[in-house]
């Protein structure tokens, strides 16, 4: 009995274990005989976690699924989903950034809602996006009641960063009558969406899955043997596993980079609004850095936005001011060879500060917005810190230079300083173990996984273990 378990199919498990219970998702399911879920992500970072959450409902479901939504033709299209518009054209953050597109941001929202509520979901699923994304999940629910009708099921991946505002905790509560489950990528997210009354699970984050996927091959067979021997000693299995080493030489020798030259990785961002206003800075930065280094190289990522993608490519080519090589977003293991390669990465502030830390690359984080945006940071914020590393460890780990502070003088000088001085480059990279500690749900996937201590990692992935939270959610009656 026991060897049969071990190699059971996840879907015959799934529907052996819950078939008996009559109020969960996956039960209505597989009473109308197929799984219909919606799901709209307005960010880069959002295709992906949704991709992989679509790919880990189709593993973990006993029935057939349907997907309708928004979401990016880099991704999420790969799972089957036809987008309904480009996501590109809900891409918007800052308050004043979004005043120029309020009229088409509401045209889309209405149709949103009219999409959603045709394909009558069993499960509706926004990934980030919190302003789209709430304005959607609230109306919906209103539509729903007014017709007197059973809803779906409203979930929220990526809870909104109310420990960074003033005031956050209380907005918490608003959320409720719409949001029935939020799955949280960080630690004590959880138990503060709890304790405002809205259910929640810490998932883990989802850039842990660049590790499982990229690493997969040589490192599961690793993970499961010393998971034996970890359970029996008591130590933490996965101290020394959340890494990501990128092919560097392999990456210098395909596109000419020479062994000696200093490379430079630049991510400006993956919206247009913030790429128009960083990119600029950053070439003027690396303009101010040239003359420190005899060789110097930067290789820009380019996020998979067509937008961004035509601004790049249209202003790198005739103003860069050192040897450039764009590389395209969407491929994880050249993005990874080439933060091997590096020795810094520039960044705009977001996801890939974490990703920084998966490939242990010491990084600048920079941030600027629009001036009535940057008011309303000033005014707002609880926390010192931008970066997510430094707000999880509390110390000002990685250099940031935010609004005012971030010029080309400065960036040169933080950059200059970072690449010369190993005791800082050291100190990011021996922060960055305990850091990528904190995104991993020990406790949950103890929970999720049992016993079963030979089980596959990827089988309690972050989107493993949200797909398995949305499958079993309890449906109100």
């Amino acid at each position: 009995m026991r060897n049969m378990t071990m190699t059971m199919s996840p879907k015959l498990f799934v529907n052996i274990r819950y078939m008996t219970s009559s109020s969960r998702v996956i039960d209505k399911a597989v009473k109308d005989g197929e799984l219909r879920v919606f799901i709209v992500s307005g960010e880069v970072s959002g295709d992906t976690i949704a991709s992989r959450l679509m790919s880990s409902l189709v593993h973990l479901s006993p029935v057939p699924l349907r997907f309708s939504g928004v979401g990016g033709g880099s991704m999420m299209s790969k799972q089957g989903l036809k987008s309904i518009f480009p996501m590109e054209d809900i891409s918007v953050m800052g308050i004043s950034e979004l005043l120029p597109h309020i009229y088409n941001f509401r045209v889309r929202l209405k149709q949103t809602i009219e999409a959603a509520f045709s394909f009558r979901p069993h499960v509706v699923v926004t990934v980030d996006s919190k302003g789209f994304s709430f304005r959607l999940l609230k109306q919906l629910r209103a539509r729903y009641n007014r017709e007197r009708l059973e809803g779906p099921v409203h979930f929220h991946y990526v809870a909104p960063s109310f420990w960074a505002w003033k005031g956050g905790e209380e907005r918490l509560k608003g959320l409720a009558p719409f949001v029935d489950h939020v799955l949280c990528i960080l630690p004590n997210e959880e138990e503060v969406c709890r304790s405002n009354g809205l259910l929640a699970t810490f998932v883990g984050h989802p850039i842990l899955e660049d590790a499982l996927e990229l690493n997969s091959v040589n490192v599961y067979p690793l993970i499961m043997e010393i998971q034996v021997v970890s359970l029996v000693l008591g130590k933490d299995i996965l101290e020394n596993e959340w890494r990501v080493k990128g092919d560097g030489e392999s990456f210098r020798s395909n596109y000419g980079v020479s062994s000696g030259a200093k490379v430079v990785s630049v991510l400006p961002g993956s919206r247009l609004q913030e790429v128009t206003r960083m990119l600029p800075i950053f070439a003027n930065a690396i303009e101010l850095l040239r003359g420190s280094f005899s060789e110097l190289t930067t290789v820009i990522h380019v996020a998979p936005n067509k937008h961004v993608d035509n601004y790049i490519n249209r202003t790198v080519t005739d103003n860069w001011p050192v040897p450039f090589i764009l590389i395209p977003g969407g491929d994880p293991q050249l993005k990874y060879d080439v933060f091997s390669a590096s020795s810094v990465a520039l960044c705009t502030s977001g996801t890939v500060a974490v990703e920084m830390q998966l490939a242990r690359l010491p990084c600048l984080v920079a941030y600027r917005a629009h001036f009535l945006t940057e008011w309303f940071i000033r005014y707002k914020a609880k926390i010192p810190y931008i970066s997510l590393p430094n707000i999880l460890l509390n110390s000002p780990i990685i250099p940031e230079a935010l609004m005012e502070a971030c010029t080309p003088t400065n960036l040169a000088s933080l950059l200059r300083e970072l690449m010369q001085n190993k005791s800082l480059q050291k100190e990011q990279i021996l922060a960055a173990e305990k850091f990528v500690r904190l995104l991993y749900p020990s406790s949950v996937v103890k929970k999720y996984r049992g016993d079963d201590t030979r089980s596959n990692m990827r089988e309690s992935s972050p989107s493993m273990i949200a797909a398995f939270t949305i499958l079993h959610h309890h449906v109100k009656q």
